[in-house]
């Protein structure tokens, strides 16, 4: 009989390629981990898995295995959520990991939804990089992430999510206001800004593939001379002088934006936000009215729909 704790086990080696970041992941030692793969493999009568320099990786034997793993936890999830509704599930504790954009427009109007609609529900908030909150649901480490798209992102048909679209917001283009563009109501192209210093997020941030990404259709490379993740900082040296920049809609509201100007960009690139829970969760009695608060918050701003 094969254990589900050690499925899960195997499934954080494969998504983190290695027994010690796994070993993090799920607050256990690299020995115990070590050990209970090797457990694995002993009730399944197949090598699972192979170390290398670079790390681990599944063998044929583990792909088949994870490919069920899937198809198991995303039912005992919901196995879960059954027997919390079935205990009424009205209260309890959900924890929420979203970027500081994302917290501001939706997270924390949804909490004000739910101290009138579901007073027994707290919400638990962590600020989180829009790339960094999906391996925390997939970890366990919380319940739901309110992501965005980026490069490398697990796919809307990956079996180990769940997803909830929540709004798309473009990127307009913020420059000096001495520029020479400034004047104008609009930008035709990004290309128009090709010969400019850029002002970014770092690599790694989901805006910085999406910045990079953007220029590079339109013909060019960002010359980025000054990075920083916070858009307020961003924005502060774009109002400086420093160069120019491309921030989403929603992270300029609210802002200081007297020493820029703030311009459309036709065929702007898109910020995609979502949320997202583990396969399975998305009925239990305390996660879903969360992910309906969630929705209905991300409708009531006015954010321009996702694409559902």
């Amino acid at each position: 009989m094969i254990e589900a704790r050690r499925l899960h086990i195997l499934r954080a080696v494969a998504d983190h390629r290695t027994v010690t970041a796994a070993a993090a992941a799920l607050y256990l030692t690299p020995s115990a981990v070590s050990q209970q793969l090797t457990a694995l493999e002993q009730e399944t009568g197949h090598r699972l898995v192979e170390r290398g320099a670079r790390g681990v990786r599944l063998t044929p034997a583990g792909e088949i295995l994870l490919r069920h793993t899937h198809v198991v936890l995303a039912q005992l999830e919901r196995a879960d959520a059954e027997l919390a509704a079935y205990h009424s599930g009205a209260a309890g504790t959900v924890t929420v990991a979203a970027f500081a954009t994302g917290i501001g427009l939706v997270v924390a109007p949804a909490l004000a939804r739910l101290a009138a609609d579901a007073p027994g529900i707290r919400v638990r908030v962590q600020d989180a990089e829009g790339d960094a909150s999906l391996p925390m649901v997939l970890d366990r480490r919380v319940d739901i992430a309110v992501a965005v798209e980026y490069r490398g992102a697990p796919g809307a048909d990956d079996p180990r999510l769940t997803r909830v679209p929540l709004y798309a917001e473009p990127f307009d283009a913020v420059l000096p206001l001495g520029h020479e563009l400034a004047g104008l109501p609009s930008l035709r192209a990004l290309s128009e800004l090709s010969h400019d210093t850029w002002i970014g997020p770092y690599p790694g941030n989901p805006c910085h593939d999406v910045v990079v990404l953007a220029c590079e259709h339109a013909g060019f490379r960002p010359r980025l001379e000054h990075q920083s993740d916070d858009f307020r900082a961003v924005v502060a040296l774009a109002s400086a002088g420093a160069g120019v920049a491309l921030v989403p809609r929603a992270a300029l509201r609210d802002m200081d934006l007297g020493g820029v100007v703030v311009r459309p960009l036709d065929g702007a690139p898109t910020r995609r936000v979502f949320a997202a829970v583990r396969c399975g969760a998305e009925e239990h009695p305390l996660i879903r009215p969360v992910l309906s608060a969630l929705d209905g918050a991300a409708a009531a701003r006015g954010t321009a729909p996702a694409v559902r």
